[in-house]
């Protein structure tokens, strides 16, 4: 089996036993699992935009927001969740292509401080223009689509869609244009010189990462079923960019074990009370130091080691 190949068995087997562990657990379980599907989706556009495009981008937060209000405010109006879904990404994907113009003309921190400014500006709208935000008071009573409107119901609807856009991202990075990414981050100038639109690319890998955003928004609407702004604050951003790094950034799975610690890892801590916050970032801080490949580098070298044994 290929590596790509094996990729894409790890990411749907961790699907299979999401699923499995769903029916077989308490009512929280089942919630923090239909989270880490959630943030597993936001977390591969960000690691298609940061991992292989090779561009920092601390406005991912904003497009789970702008994906969960488009779902929170049509579905009162009799909109199916499948079109709200599909036009809250549609609409990221749009925010991406007209954001990145300006935003990726400068790189490295200089783009991370003009995406952290449109992070704030997403922010502000969303909690000032009530008129359709709802702002401090958010929006209330969004209802999950029918057949789906148990917890168990909905954490497998929220693995059906991670388990398409875990093909979808897999097809993406073996295509053309996944190649592509991967040569503008090792080394633009190069890939340049070998016809690659620099621009071009790197503008795609932001739209179609911020698109995954909105669609990551729509299924978090009616996961909790109540919205306002502070879940999309900066905060939100940051941690994405923790689960891409601790997981891998780069790396096919990188997202989906990043997503796992940092929706499971809290909760095993909270017999700490008052530590636990700073024992999960001194443990965060030492995995980064000591294998700063991240918990897919660890498992590589794991694995390598094992080989090497035998």
């Amino acid at each position: 089996m290929s590596r790509d190949h094996a990729n894409l068995a790890g990411a749907l087997g961790l699907v299979a036993a999401a699923a499995v562990l769903g029916l077989l657990t308490s009512p929280y379980i089942v919630y923090l699992l239909s989270l880490w599907a959630v943030y597993t989706v936001a977390a591969t556009g960000l690691n298609l935009t940061l991992g292989y495009a090779g561009q920092i981008s601390l406005a991912q937060a904003s497009f789970v927001g702008v994906g969960a209000y488009t779902t929170a405010i049509l579905l009162p109006h009799g909109w199916p969740f499948g079109a709200t879904l599909a036009l809250g990404a549609l609409l990221c994907f749009a925010l991406g292509v007209l954001l990145g113009f300006p935003a990726l003309r400068v790189q490295g921190h200089y783009l991370a401080f003009v995406t952290l400014a449109l992070a704030t500006i997403a922010f502000l709208v969303f909690r000032n223009e009530a008129w359709i935000t709802g702002g401090i008071y958010g929006i209330d009573h969004i209802r999950r689509p029918a057949g789906f409107t148990s917890g168990r119901g909905y954490l497998f609807l929220c693995l059906i869609v991670l388990a398409l856009v875990s093909f979808g991202a897999w097809w993406l990075l073996r295509s053309p244009w996944g190649r592509a990414f991967i040569a503008l981050r090792e080394n633009p100038v190069r890939a340049a010189s070998l016809g690659v639109v620099v621009r071009d690319y790197t503008l795609l890998a932001f739209a179609i990462g911020a698109a995954l955003g909105g669609v990551a928004g729509a299924l978090f609407a009616p996961l909790v079923q109540y919205i306002e702004p502070t879940p999309f604050a900066l905060t939100l951003s940051f941690s994405l960019l923790l689960m891409v790094v601790v997981g891998g950034s780069g790396s096919f799975l990188g997202p989906y074990l990043g997503a796992l610690v940092a929706v499971l890892l809290p909760e095993w801590l909270r017999f700490l009370k008052d530590y636990y916050l700073v024992t999960y970032g001194t443990a965060v801080i030492l995995l980064l130091i000591f294998f700063p490949d991240g918990l897919v580098g660890l498992a590589e070298r794991v694995l390598a080691r094992g080989r090497t044994v035998k």
